[in-house]
């Protein structure tokens, strides 16, 4: 099957899920803007993920249109027209003209005729289906839409009445993953992979945060990747206690550990890695004790990521191994809490532990999908978590965080440990896709000492 063919599957899937939800309408979805950095420069662009999910299209000014009814669908792309003058400062368009037969579309418009063929196209369909509130501009340009139809009303012709959130049917098929989407996932975290051996090969003691980002960097630009699937976080000692850290100035010392989270984004597609391990290549001894509950909490939860079980079974199986944990190496006073399962009702492990283990993985790195089973009018108002199925994607990241205090042994004083790897449900149970990157504490050490 070639690319255009996946798109057009999933047009069609998403049709089908339009016709079986009000019988036929219209589906607007378009990419995302050029967002200004500053004077006479962008921010690099990146298209909306779902719109390249049905279209494979990365150019900016975008919109993909899809007219619904019971027996059939027309797509329309409305895109930027060519402009030989622009093409020479800002790369070739794709065009109208082109665009069918490249993206398997019927048919193809300058982005300039949006507004006009919007409410023709508009005209005498009961539902649409757009992204709702997302922004004034969106909001905007529907009652824009909405009036041109309107205005048409002594013809005879009728404005839409339903209007619902595409997003919700879009999101429900990005949440399971097909051979085609696993199979670039799987490339990007083994690009990924070699960009955490390269940083745990290079660094020494007395280099900079930013000097491993920039090893990150080029083993992803190196290997095909097109860019960062999220800003890379490279922590240096107290800095990988704090969880959303960016690589900052701040030097590496022989007696701390770096945790590094960071993962490419390759042909769309996100991977999400995160390593710990220490600067002088060897593990002191309450590092090493953390590390291997952390490491131990990550092996309980793989163990629970499988078919059947639920997307909370893996992170309650985490939850258990890391309170047990502190709860042994005094961090957690046994002798106050009474017990592990009060030490787990109670949160008491909260300032040590305070993310969930797991998030949906795909093109984007905090990926769409909800975490509860859909609505179902046989189930009560508060929805179960999400039974995990084949296809779908999680990571599997549990954490320990320690902060100075003075009822803490200083022994564990900034040590913030996280193991994370990216994981693909299957039949049996999941795939661990990112583990081309050691994790065991006894790797580590080899792979660092053999730089």
């Amino acid at each position: 099957m070639n690319n255009t063919n996946i798109y057009q599957k999933r047009r069609a899937a998403l049709a089908k899920k339009i016709r079986m939800n009000s019988g036929g309408g219209i589906a607007i979805v378009a990419t995302a803007p050029e967002l200004p950095r500053n004077r006479d420069s962008d921010f690099p662009y990146r298209h909306d993920s779902d719109f390249f999910y049905l279209t494979g299209f990365e150019e900016p000014g975008a919109t993909l249109v899809m007219k619904v009814d019971q027996n059939s669908e027309e797509t329309h792309l409305f895109c930027r027209p060519k402009d030989t003058e622009r093409e020479v400062w800002d790369g070739i368009r794709l065009g109208p003209e082109a665009a069918p037969k490249t993206l398997g579309v019927d048919s193809a418009h300058s982005n300039v005729e949006l507004d006009t063929k919007l409410s023709e196209l508009l005209a005498d369909q009961d539902a649409v289906y757009i992204r709702l509130a997302e922004s004034a501009e969106t909001d905007r340009r529907l009652r824009h839409w909405m009036k041109q139809v309107r205005q048409q009303s002594r013809a005879g012709i009728n404005p839409p009445s339903e209007f619902h959130d595409v997003d919700v049917l879009i999101h429900e098929m990005r949440l399971f993953k097909d051979a085609h989407e696993i199979d670039i996932m799987r490339r990007a975290a083994a690009i990924s992979a070699r960009a955490h051996i390269r940083a745990m090969q290079i660094c020494k003691p007395g280099m900079r945060e930013y000097q491993l980002e920039a090893e990150l960097l080029h083993e992803f630009r190196n290997s095909g990747a097109q860019s960062v699937a999220y800003n890379s976080i490279v922590a240096g000692g107290a800095n990988s206690c704090i969880l959303h850290y960016r690589a900052g100035s701040t030097e590496l010392k022989n007696s701390e550990l770096c945790l590094i989270d960071a993962g490419c984004e390759l042909d769309g597609y996100a991977s999400d890695i995160t390593r710990t391990f220490p600067v002088s290549g060897k593990f002191s001894g309450p590092q090493r004790a953390l590390y291997d509950i952390t490491l131990a909490a990550q092996e309980a939860a793989i163990a629970a990521t499988k078919p059947g079980n639920t997307f909370m079974q893996p992170h309650e199986a985490a939850l258990k191994v890391l309170t047990q944990g502190l709860l042994d190496e005094k961090l957690l006073k046994l002798a106050e809490l009474g017990s592990l399962e009060n030490a787990i009702e109670t949160a008491a492990y909260r300032r040590f532990y305070m993310h969930r283990t797991s998030h949906w993985l795909g093109m984007d790195v905090h990926d769409v999908g909800s975490y509860r089973e859909p609505s179902d009018a046989n189930i009560s108002d508060e929805k179960p978590w999400r039974v995990l199925r084949p296809g779908m994607v999680i990571t599997i990241e549990p954490g320990l965080y320690i902060r100075p205090a003075a009822e803490v042994d200083e022994r564990f004083w900034n040590i913030g440990i996280r193991i994370e790897d990216d994981a693909v449900i299957n039949d049996s149970g999941c795939e661990l896709i990112s583990r081309g990157a050691p994790v065991k504490a006894d790797e580590i050490e080899a792979l660092m000492k053999n730089q």
